[in-house]
């Protein structure tokens, strides 16, 4: 039996919540994948606009180059031939296309690396990500610190009246919270988590 002799490609997914490293971890391994001499190039949503516009960057300040797209299939029209690692930062943002892209640049012997919350303001899972997670290859899940008791977090409370799903921001529109800490929205004042109600329950 013959084994191809295309590169082995497959998909990488950090997901979390808001304050949990993500970014920071997707900038990492694509700065190790450069000075391993890889080809890289980043990707992140147009929706994005907290921080610098063509650059990736975490709450920590780390930062990395990266290409604007208004959705996933944008990142097939501008990726080059010779790109041996796909960064993606925010794919929560990019569509449902996002897994059948994914999928495509791994079958094309491609690493794939995304970034992503997979839950959203209400604690539900945020689409398409749940069903990228089932198809990677390999899972990281950081946990953030809770404001409130300091323990792992894995929910984003947003702190702000806005039904809609999508709310970019940043510090002082979103907090990181334990399940315990966490309040679905709408957070009315007599429901707000402090220190005190969490040490007294």
């Amino acid at each position: 039996m013959e084994w191809s002799a295309r590169p082995r490609g497959w998909i990488e997914v950090i997901a979390g919540g808001m304050f949990s490293g993500k970014t920071e971890a997707l900038i990492t391994r694509l700065r190790r994948a450069l000075i391993a001499r890889q080809t890289v190039q980043a990707f992140k949503p147009r929706l994005d606009d907290r921080y610098e516009a063509n650059f990736i960057v975490s709450h920590s300040r780390l930062r990395i180059e990266t290409q604007v797209v208004e959705s996933a299939e944008d990142i097939l029209e501008c990726l080059r031939p010779e790109t041996q690692v796909v960064g993606i930062d925010e794919g929560q943002f990019l569509g449902a296309g996002l897994v059948s892209v994914c999928h495509q640049l791994a079958q094309e012997g491609r690493r794939v690396i995304v970034a992503a919350l997979d839950l959203d303001y209400r604690g539900e899972p945020f689409e398409p990500i749940p069903h990228l997670l089932a198809m990677a290859e390999y899972v990281s899940k950081p946990q953030a610190i809770c404001v409130v008791c300091g323990h792992p977090a894995n929910f984003s409370q947003r702190l702000i009246a806005d039904e809609r799903r999508v709310v970019v921001g940043a510090e002082g529109l979103y907090e990181a919270r334990c399940r315990r800490c966490f309040v679905p929205y709408p957070v009315r004042p007599s429901e707000a988590v402090t220190w005190e109600t969490t040490k007294d329950s």
